[in-house]
């Protein structure tokens, strides 16, 4: 029986990870409501149940029908502006969902949870950069604070109930497949934009700065985060920042857009400044982003024009 879960997994990140598991030889189930994933980003190779994490007599029913040894949670509401406009939402996908999969997970003797978490939402302003995780989060949206929340959760299993866990917090996530029609990925929404020569609208004075690590270095992060000596919270980031202008002048070069942008009012919740510092991750995962930010914006306009 297929051993490993990943909910979300006809998503942005999750389809890449569920592709790299397969493509290593696991049995891979995939959990996804389809409310922001895509049937075409799913691999083939996988067992697929079109279903929300929230559905707890299902979820228990997955999980006794194929005793998972590994669980990789991406399932989320995933936009900061809507966790601002909904926090009851988000809670309840965000920290309710999780919360079911953890009880599922001890109950039927899951080895190891490895959890997609959020270094861009959950340190707040005005922390040191680049940030480690020593840093004491202070998230500023109800996104930060549910993943700050299932991190705390996690501690507690692991502690009271011996669930071994891995919480990637990851910089600002772009590449192939991610969502140019959502609220978050601004990389995605620049790039369709640009090649069909349509306006880009950039919130607040465009100097907010974000640490842009590539789609595909962060599924090696969560492929390590598999080996068995390995637990606890990680930044997954290049430790270095880009503002919205930098990202701007960069796609507009290499899609050859000629527009000017158009500043629009800042968005509630959104930080001024994040930058990880991921030499954790280097020394105990062994992991650390191969790819610069030109080579993953160029692989991902590609990904546009096709």
């Amino acid at each position: 029986m297929p051993n490993i879960l990943v909910t979300g997994g006809a998503g942005f990140i999750g389809s890449h990870i569920v592709d790299a598991l397969t493509q290593e030889g696991h049995k891979v189930v995939v959990v996804d409501n389809l409310s922001t994933g895509k049937v075409e980003n799913l691999n083939r190779n996988v067992l697929f149940y079109q279903q929300s994490i929230e559905d707890e007599e299902m979820m228990e029913r997955i999980f006794m029908l194929h005793k998972f040894e590994y669980v990789f949670h991406l399932a989320a509401q995933a936009s900061v502006s809507i966790s601002v406009k909904e926090p009851a939402k988000d809670a309840k996908i965000n920290i309710l969902g999780s919360l079911i999969l953890l009880e599922k997970s001890v109950k039927y003797g899951v080895k190891k949870f490895i959890f997609s978490s959020t270094g861009g939402a959950i340190y707040g302003e005005n922390v040191p950069t680049p940030t480690t995780e020593a840093t004491i989060p202070h998230p500023i949206s109800p996104y930060g604070i549910a993943k700050r929340s299932v991190e705390m959760y996690l501690e507690f299993y692991k502690n009271e109930k011996n669930l071994n866990f891995v919480a990637l917090r990851y910089g600002n996530v772009y590449g192939p497949r991610q969502d140019p029609n959502g609220e978050a990925g601004v990389v995605a929404i620049f790039s369709s934009r640009m090649l069909k020569k349509e306006d880009i609208n950039i919130f607040g004075d465009g100097e907010y700065v974000r640490d842009y690590v590539y789609v595909k270095d962060v599924v090696r992060a969560n492929l390590l985060a598999l080996k068995e000596d390995v637990s606890g919270i990680y930044n997954i980031g290049t430790g270095i920042g880009t503002s919205v202008n930098e990202l701007f002048k960069m796609l507009a070069q290499i899609t050859n857009y000629e527009k000017q942008p158009i500043y629009a009012p800042p968005r509630k919740g959104d930080i001024r400044k994040s930058i990880l510092d991921s030499s954790k991750a280097k020394s105990e995962l062994g992991w650390s982003a191969s790819t610069t930010i030109m080579e993953g914006l160029m692989a991902t306009v590609e990904f546009f024009k096709a």
